[in-house]
C-alpha cells in the first residue's frame, strides 16, 4: 500500500515495480492488532446485529460485503488503473482480468436466471437491471470515467481505499455523497433526456444464447487488447507478494486473476441472495439524504424521494438496504485485511492539489453514476452479466472519459503511466 498521501495512484496503491528488474520479495509488515481487533469486533459485531434485528437475508448480504472487502483489498482489483493503463500505455491486462470477472458473473447469474433460483424468497429479475440506452448514459459513464481519474478510484476502490486506511480516498468518498445529492436535489433537471427502452439478450436468444454472447465478445476483448498491447510495449505490471503459501491468502497479495473469479463469484452470491445484481453508488444518495435529514433538512420533499421506490428506500433503516450492506461490508473487510496485513495507515498530509481532485473526482462519480444508472460495478460489471446492451455501452464511454480524464490528472499534479522503448 501506499505509504504517503502523494497523488493517489494504483502503480503505488497496487505495489507496481517501475522497472524491468525482476522485483525482490518485499518483507511482511507486522499485524496492526489494535486496528485489526476493532475491525473484527465491529464487523463481527454489527453482523449479529443485523442478523438478529433485521433477518438471515441482512446479514448474508453484510458477510458478503465483508469478504468482498477481503477480495478487494487482497486482490488490489483495480478498474480506474486498468483503463487508465490501456489508454495510456496500451497494458490490457486490467481488462484481461475485468472479463474474467465479467464472464464468471455472467456464468453464474446465467444459471441463476435460467434455473429461477433464489435465497430467502428472493427470484432474479434480470429486466430490473436492464437500463435505458440514451444521452443520461453516454454523459454519466463518460463523466464518472473522469472523476474516477481524478479522485484515483471507481466506486468499489473508493470503498476499500476507505477501508484500508487512504485518506485521500476519504475525499473522494465524500465529493461522492456529495455529488449524488446534487442528483437527488437536481432530479427534474436531469429527466426526459433523449433515451430508448434497455435491451435484454435473453429476453431474444434465451439465457444460454446471452451468456454464449456475452463470452464471446469478452474473448475478443482479450485477443484484442493482446494485440494493442503487443504493437505499443508498455511496461510491465506486475505485483510483488508480501507473503508467501498459506499466509499469502490473508496477507499477501492475490494474483489480480484470482482475485477476478473470487469477486465474480461473489458478484453471483449477491444476485443469488438478493434477486439483484452488486450495485454500490444508489446507497450514497441514501447516506447523503439521511445525512441531511439529521441536520433537520427535508430532501423527503425533494421529486426524487417522491417516487415511490425512492420514498420507501429513504424511510427504512440502512441496515435493510442491500446496496449499503454491501457498501459497508467492503469498507470493514478492507479494513479487517489491511489490518490483517500491516498495510493499514492514516495519513495526515495530503497536498491540496491532490486533495482538490479528490473532491472534483468523487463529486463528476456521483453526478455520473445516477445518470447513467450505475457505476463500474452496477452499469457495467452488472449490466453486462446479465446481459444487457446498456454495459457495454456503458464501458465504451468509460474509455473515452478515461481519455479524458488522462489529459486533466497533469493539472492536479497526477501523474500518468508512460510508454518504455524496450520490452522486458
Amino acid at each position: 500500500m501506499a505509504t504517503t498521501d502523494s497523488p493517489v495512484d494504483e502503480r503505488k496503491l497496487l505495489d507496481f515495480p517501475t522497472s524491468c528488474a525482476a522485483p525482490a520479495p518485499k518483507p511482511e509488515e507486522p499485524v496492526k492488532v489494535v486496528p485489526l481487533v476493532v475491525a473484527a469486533v465491529l464487523a463481527v459485531g454489527l453482523t449479529a446485529y443485523v442478523w438478529a434485528a433485521h433477518g438471515a437475508k441482512f446479514g448474508v448480504l453484510l458477510v458478503l460485503g465483508l469478504l468482498l472487502g477481503l477480495a478487494l483489498f487482497h486482490s488490489r482489483f483495480g478498474f480506474t488503473s486498468a483503463w487508465r493503463q490501456f489508454i495510456a500505455v496500451g497494458n490490457g491486462q486490467g481488462l484481461r482480468a475485468h472479463t474474467l470477472l465479467l464472464g464468471t458473473a455472467a456464468t453464474l447469474i446465467a444459471l441463476i436466471c435460467g434455473t429461477g433460483a433464489g435465497l430467502f424468497g428472493s427470484k432474479p429479475l434480470p429486466v430490473a437491471n436492464v437500463g435505458p440506452i440514451g444521452l443520461a448514459l453516454f454523459v454519466g459513464a463518460t463523466l464518472f470515467a473522469i472523476g474516477m481519474q481524478l479522485g484515483g478510484a471507481c466506486a468499489s476502490g473508493t470503498l476499500f481505499a476507505v477501508g484500508a486506511g487512504q485518506s485521500t480516498i476519504v475525499l473522494t468518498l465524500g465529493g461522492f455523497v456529495t455529488g449524488s445529492v446534487l442528483y437527488t436535489w437536481g432530479y427534474p433537471l436531469f429527466t426526459g433526456w433523449p433515451q430508448v427502452s434497455g435491451f435484454l439478450l435473453s429476453d431474444h436468444v434465451g439465457w444460454f444464447g446471452s451468456w454464449a454472447i456475452t463470452i464471446a465478445v469478452l474473448v475478443a476483448i482479450v485477443l484484442v487488447t493482446r494485440l494493442v498491447q503487443k504493437r505499443r510495449v508498455p511496461p510491465p505490471v506486475d505485483t510483488v507478494p508480501t507473503a508467501r503459501g498459506f499466509a499469502r491468502i490473508f496477507r499477501g497479495s492475490w494474483p489480480i486473476l484470482v482475485g477476478a473469479v473470487v469477486l465474480g463469484v461473489l458478484a453471483g452470491a449477491v444476485y443469488l441472495v438478493s434477486g439483484g445484481i452488486w450495485g454500490v453508488t444508489s446507497a450514497f444518495s441514501l447516506w447523503g439524504a439521511k445525512i441531511l435529514q439529521v441536520f433537520g433538512l427535508h430532501p423527503e420533499h425533494w421529486e426524487f424521494w417522491r417516487l415511490k421506490a425512492n420514498a420507501v428506500s429513504l424511510s427504512k433503516p440502512i441496515w435493510q438496504d442491500k446496496t449499503s450492506l454491501t457498501d459497508i461490508g467492503i469498507m470493514i473487510g478492507a479494513f479487517v485485511a489491511a489490518a490483517a496485513a500491516g498495510a493499514w495507515k492514516i495519513h495526515s498530509s495530503i497536498p491540496w492539489r491532490t486533495a482538490v481532485a479528490a473532491i472534483l473526482g468523487g463529486i463528476l462519480m456521483g453526478i455520473g453514476a445516477r445518470l447513467a444508472n450505475g457505476c463500474n460495478i452496477g452499469a457495467y460489471l452488472g449490466g453486462i452479466s446479465v446481459g444487457s446492451l446498456h454495459g457495454w455501452l456503458w464501458g465504451a464511454f468509460a474509455l473515452f472519459g478515461t481519455w479524458i480524464g488522462l489529459k486533466l490528472r497533469p493539472l492536479f499534479g497526477l501523474g500518468n503511466p508512460v510508454r518504455t522503448d524496450s520490452i522486458c
